[in-house]
């Protein structure tokens, strides 16, 4: 298992991004956590095992909530973090 810190840029907060990544997560069986940060991105935080889930996810992130518009994905591996779920801080 590895922790993978995802930085999703664009026309993301204030349009249910955050509601909608918890609810992918959680579908998907995700431990982590997503936030707003204050220069207007919104960060993920996830454990994946396989790589191939982590390119799924990331995809569905491009898809993103309905009124959202996101222009980029940056991915980066971190030091393993332990999660209980998924949660929206």
């Amino acid at each position: 298992m590895s922790t993978y810190r995802l930085i999703v840029t664009g026309r993301v907060q204030g349009v249910n991004f955050r509601r909608f990544v918890v609810d992918i997560a959680q579908a998907l069986n995700y431990v982590g956590y997503v936030k707003n940060s204050a220069d207007g991105s919104v960060e993920v935080v996830i454990n994946s095992t396989y790589e191939e889930d982590l390119e799924f996810f990331i995809s569905k992130l491009y898809d993103g909530s309905m009124f959202s518009d996101v222009q980029d994905v940056t991915c980066q591996k971190i030091e393993n973090m332990i999660f209980d779920d998924f949660e929206k801080r």
